[in-house]
């Protein structure tokens, strides 16, 4: 078993309007000795914004900005930014995140040269309701029954006069290109799926998503396997490289007579081909067990979303019940040698 200490909680929400209600879910990146956290900030009645926050090392808070770095503007993220994570590709900041209007949670981009000024680049998963992402993926045969749990949002076709679509959250870039070129995960639920292989975001047009839905199955990374994650899973902290592959820090989810229970679980991918998983963990890496990750906004959640290495030591940043932040770690070689004993070709 693995080592994890749990750090603690790291931030708190204040009496700032802006953070009120709860910070949360973390993009996290190194920048030498500090790391920088974009966090999800949320005021009174669930409106989210970006919070900002830099850190002197893994855990000492050097500086909190007291005004959010990003805020809604446009309808499609009327109701809040939510959920960010972010990546540095050559020398452009990748922030991506979830826009909410009150109707739909749809994952979106916005880049950056010095996390100061942003550029947002707009909503980047496809705008589809359930009724005809279930006519492509039909027909290649898939089933629909676990999708269909999910996604047709109780038979609602439409709200508050817009369109009811399905809910593509968690988009998460790989720190590098791959072959060259472009490559993300996102989550349709219950499943994991990657985009690969594309040099802009202005190629992932409608057209685009109808012939990546026709060849779904070719696109589920992870699907939900064991115990802990049986309900559904979604992405976590950005891809870490390492010798073994890419390890994915993401997070598993299951009912239980108190709801749902949100774990932090580990993985490893093919390096060159990130489609291909190589090993995964059979139980989290850590659940929630303080108070501060039993009781909050939400009961019972640890929702891993940025991840750093210090010394050979993973630090791994995360909402702890939904309404604070919270922080593990563990040897980074451990877990990788634990997950190693777990691969794929070793399962029984």
């Amino acid at each position: 078993m693995i080592n994890i200490i749990k750090e603690g909680i790291l931030l708190q929400k204040t009496e700032l309007d802006f953070e009120n209600q709860g910070v949360l879910n973390p993009a996290v990146i190194r920048d030498g000795e500090f790391v920088h956290l974009l966090y999800r900030a949320v005021r009174k009645g669930n409106y989210s914004s970006v919070g900002y926050c830099k850190l002197k090392g893994p855990l000492f808070i050097e500086k909190r900005d007291v005004k959010p770095l990003l805020s809604p503007e446009f309808d499609y993220e009327c109701h809040g930014i939510e959920d960010p994570r972010i990546v540095k590709i050559e020398d452009i900041y990748y922030l991506t995140f979830t826009a909410y209007d009150g109707v739909n949670a749809l994952g979106c981009l916005a880049t950056s040269k010095d996390l100061i000024h942003f550029q947002k680049k707009g909503i980047i998963v496809p705008q589809i309701t359930y009724q005809d992402f279930n006519a492509l993926i039909g027909a290649k045969g898939i089933s629909n029954e676990k999708y269909y749990r999910y996604n047709q949002h109780d038979h609602i076709i439409e709200k508050e006069g817009t369109p009811m679509l399905i809910w593509d959250k968690n988009v998460i870039f790989f720190p590098r290109k791959i072959g060259g070129k472009l490559c993300f995960l996102h989550r349709i639920r219950p499943e994991i799926q990657i985009v690969t292989s594309f040099d802009t975001v202005e190629e992932l047009t409608p057209e685009f998503w109808k012939n990546y839905f026709t060849h779904f199955n070719d696109y589920v990374v992870l699907k939900p396997k064991y115990a802990h994650e049986v309900s559904y899973i979604g992405g976590g902290c950005p891809p870490i490289e390492t010798e073994y592959g890419w390890l994915l820090i993401y997070h598993g989810v299951h009912d239980s007579l108190k709801g749902y229970v949100y774990s932090a679980c580990a993985a490893l991918l093919d390096i060159n081909n990130p489609q291909k998983e190589i090993a995964r963990l059979p139980y989290p890496l850590f659940v929630p067990e303080f108070h501060w990750e039993v009781k909050g906004e939400v009961n019972n959640v640890c929702f891993p979303t940025g991840a750093v290495v210090f010394d050979e030591t993973l630090y791994i940043y995360y909402g702890a019940a939904d309404e604070r932040i919270a922080c593990a770690s563990m040897n980074l070689s451990e877990l990788l040698q634990e997950i190693m004993l777990n691969t794929i070709s070793n399962e029984k």
